[in-house]
């Protein structure tokens, strides 16, 4: 009996002391940062709340169904059976692409290199982590490509933009590389502890509230509201603030959702500051049981419309299994109720480098898989 509790309790110290020192879990806010989210309008008792009331805990009903699925449920189609074919990132024509107009390159689930007004950005860099998880060794992993683009093999980056601090939108493997090499990250309020814990200079951390607008360059970045959630730990939910970004150049508009439930305030943001020549929207990861926080496909579409938005490129998928649904069922989705909709929707390939302004064509890629 005593040689068990010892066990117990070196297993308990182990957890505590894992979840105290993983570097990649981040930082805590203190501080004139922890002043700042204090004083921030929608932070109420010790942390940061949605515009509406957002359920977050499921029922019983809901646990026991989910965990009967993933204990039964057919798996074969929640990730494709073979590599997917993704195309080899051509930094010299991203470089040499014009400084007008916008351009882009998808590298799977949310993470998007994007060029306007000759200022590259990236969107949510997940590119060097394996899995989307605190830990190496278990929690989603991302599906086979042929091609993962390397850091070493991106061109110059001006700016890392993160919409929230979840593993699959903030990987730390990928900003430790990215550290010397960016001299600008902006992020929603409180997740700069995490960039300064892993050595990202105070002065190149630009935290926002919802509303809030930068200047960088001559572009405008503005942080606008979604309906979600934060949290890499235990304990620390909604602890530091999510968001999505507006990105304003000289002409071009572009919206990057991050990741939202469906709410009123994607036709807020449409009113002021639309209408989007480009919207990113989330469509992937979806479930009626947490349907406050991920969109369904038929609600991406309507985000869009609400946003006045003119293209529409699903996110948030091809990457990752991180809901119950088939991998691919979200774009398929998504293209009936755009076809319906007359909504303007194109999928590019992973890697892929798109111009705009140069129509679009869009090519089923993933029908080729099961």
């Amino acid at each position: 009996m005593l040689t068990f509790i010892i066990i117990i309790l070196l297993i308990v110290g182990g957890v505590i002391i894992f979840f105290q020192t993983a570097p990649q879990i981040g930082g805590k806010p203190k501080g004139e940062r922890l002043d700042r989210m204090q004083s921030a309008s929608n932070f109420k008792d010790g942390v940061f709340v949605n515009t509406l009331e957002t359920k977050m805990d499921m029922s019983f009903a809901d646990v026991r169904k989910t965990l009967a699925h993933y204990l039964f449920a057919d798996k074969t189609n929640k990730s494709p059976r073979k590599t997917i074919e993704t195309r080899p990132f051509n930094s010299v024509a991203f470089n040499n692409a014009a400084d007008t107009g916008i351009f882009m390159t998808w590298f799977g689930h949310s993470s998007i290199l994007l060029k306007v007004d000759g200022v590259t950005i990236l969107f949510d860099p997940v590119l060097k982590g394996e899995r989307a998880s605190m830990f190496s060794f278990m929690g989603p992993k991302r599906f086979s490509y042929t091609e993962y683009p390397a850091i070493e093999d991106l061109p110059e980056v001006d700016a890392v933009i993160i919409s929230h601090d979840h593993y699959d939108h903030l990987d730390y493997p990928t900003i430790k590389l990215l550290k010397d090499k960016v001299d600008r990250f902006y992020m929603p309020l409180g997740v700069g502890a995490h960039f300064e814990s892993w050595g990202v200079p105070k002065e190149n951390i630009t935290e926002l509230e919802w509303w809030q607008e930068a200047k960088f360059g001559e572009l405008t970045l503005a942080l606008t509201p979604t309906r979600h959630f934060s949290g890499r730990s235990f304990g620390d939910r909604f602890h530091t603030l999510w968001g999505s970004w507006v990105i304003l150049g000289k002409k071009e508009r572009v919206y990057f959702s991050g990741d939202s439930g469906y709410f009123s305030g994607f036709k807020e943001i449409g009113e002021r500051y639309g209408p989007f020549d480009l919207t990113f929207m989330e469509c992937g990861a979806y479930n009626e049981s947490w349907s406050e926080i991920h969109m369904f496909p038929e609600q991406t579409a309507q985000a869009h419309l609400d946003l006045k938005g003119e293209l529409l490129m699903p996110i948030h998928w091809g990457k990752f299994d991180l809901a119950l649904h088939p991998w691919k069922e979200s774009v398929q989705r998504l293209h009936k109720k755009a076809a319906e909709e007359n909504i303007k929707l194109f999928t590019p390939e992973i890697g892929q480098l798109i111009s705009i302004q140069n129509g679009i064509e869009t090519e089923r890629w993933w029908e080729g898989y099961e």
